[in-house]
């Protein structure tokens, strides 16, 4: 016979229910416990995994910041590279002004030349000319 003491409260003894083996049978107090054990172990597998996600994330946070770091580096090299290229095209380019002729100082001294040929040209033109008609006859 079970004796159920007055209270309403949960009883401190297992009976087993129908069809339920009594190996197989746990208290509410040793259920509850493995209940809260098992979050435990979970709310630590969680922090753990948190933990190395922050970890893993500062890690990542670095290797940007070097990166971003050897970037900017390089980018100021290639700008120093492509300044010191450019300022010598324009030192060549000042010094080779005074080399060169200009269009329009080329083109008046073809004018020139042209006007100093033309005569000898008319005159080759005349003799050729001449010496058509005289063959020609």
């Amino acid at each position: 016979m079970i004796v159920e003491e007055e209270g309403g409260g949960a009883s401190s003894t297992t009976i087993p229910a129908s069809g339920s083996s009594t190996g197989t049978d746990v208290s509410l107090c040793d259920h509850l416990l493995s209940l809260r054990q098992a979050d435990i172990r979970f709310d630590n597998e969680r922090d753990r995994r948190i933990t190395e996600i922050a970890v893993e994330r500062e890690k990542a946070v670095k290797i940007k910041e070097n990166a971003d770091q050897a970037a900017l580096y390089l980018a100021r090299e290639i700008q120093s590279y492509k300044d010191e290229k450019a300022n010598a095209l324009r030192e060549q380019i000042f010094s080779e002004r005074g080399t060169y002729v200009t269009r329009e100082i080329h083109e008046a001294l073809i004018a020139r030349v042209e006007s100093q040929l033309k005569p000898l040209a008319d005159y080759v033109i005349s003799q050729q000319g001449r010496s058509g008609g005289i063959g020609a006859v």
